[in-house]
């Protein structure tokens, strides 16, 4: 973690040594908070605005994480031990992300998350760039980018990023090459991925997962889900749009299934 961007940790418990290396972080800033494993929220939480106090029960744990819970809506009902584990990874993670927000999982990790919008589609539209841009991120040209030594890692990631988006501007590109270690500039090919490597490589994408802190209130998301390689999909359900929803689901062959359980944090 030492390489890592944050600003501190809290745990139930440090190491002797895991403490000296996490002390070392940020010139000595950086902050260890040591939890009590044993503390018990109250089941009621308050916010108060502008003088108006308002009460809400405290969203439990493992609300809407129980897959035997879940009400299968679409044709596919198989729902395999990974895809049951990524949805519920993207699950966990919209519960503490703004509203709206939905997530995209893969292997056990959320890999892309689209939060803060007004709009549930623009909320997938968001996750998918990032998905598309993280999924690009394991071609073989993006991984070979030869850096001169010395790059730092960050300087490679967003580089990297930038390198995939493929909209630099004539400026921005010449500071990009001055970080390569190549002798051919420009005319160098695998300084150059193009629209048709790109869409090749993001063909191959599948096993994708989504998860929505909300229901989908029309078909539209799981069209432009299907679009990043999405198999299977979880959300609360309760709209009246839920049937056509679930019938989208089926035109691209998809398990999805309503939760009963909304994860909106605000």
């Amino acid at each position: 973690m030492r390489k890592e961007i944050s600003d501190g940790i809290i745990a139930p418990s440090y190491t002797r040594k895991a403490a000296e290396i996490l002390s070392q972080k940020k010139g000595g800033s950086f902050i260890l908070l040591k939890a009590n494993p044993q503390f018990q929220p109250l089941d009621v939480e308050w916010r108060s605005i502008h003088g108006a106090v308002l009460s809400q029960m405290r969203s439990q744990p493992k609300s809407g994480l129980d897959s035997r819970k879940w009400a299968c809506l679409s044709n596919k009902t198989n729902l395999t031990e990974k895809a049951k584990l990524d949805l519920q990874v993207a699950s966990v993670t919209i519960k503490y992300t703004q509203s709206n927000s939905v997530a995209f999982s893969c292997n056990g990790q959320a890999v892309a998350v689209g939060a803060g919008q007004q709009s549930r589609v623009d909320c997938v539209k968001l996750a998918g760039r990032k998905l598309r841009t993280w999924y690009l991120r394991q071609h073989p040209k993006v991984l070979g980018l030869p850096f001169k030594q010395g790059v730092g890692r960050q300087v490679k990631v967003n580089a990297r990023v930038r390198f995939i988006e493929g909209d630099m501007t004539d400026e921005e590109r010449q500071d990009w090459l001055s970080l390569m270690d190549t002798k051919n500039g420009e005319n160098d090919a695998s300084l150059k991925l193009s629209w048709q490597e790109k869409q090749d490589w993001l063909a191959t994408l599948q096993g994708i997962c989504l998860s929505s802190d909300g229901f989908f209130p029309y078909p539209d998301s799981i069209h432009i889900a299907s679009k990043h390689g999405v198999q299977y999909i979880v959300h609360p359900g309760g709209s009246v749009a839920d049937e056509s929803v679930a019938l989208a689901a089926d035109k691209y062959g998809m398990y999805l299934a309503t939760t009963g359980v909304r994860l909106f944090h605000h």
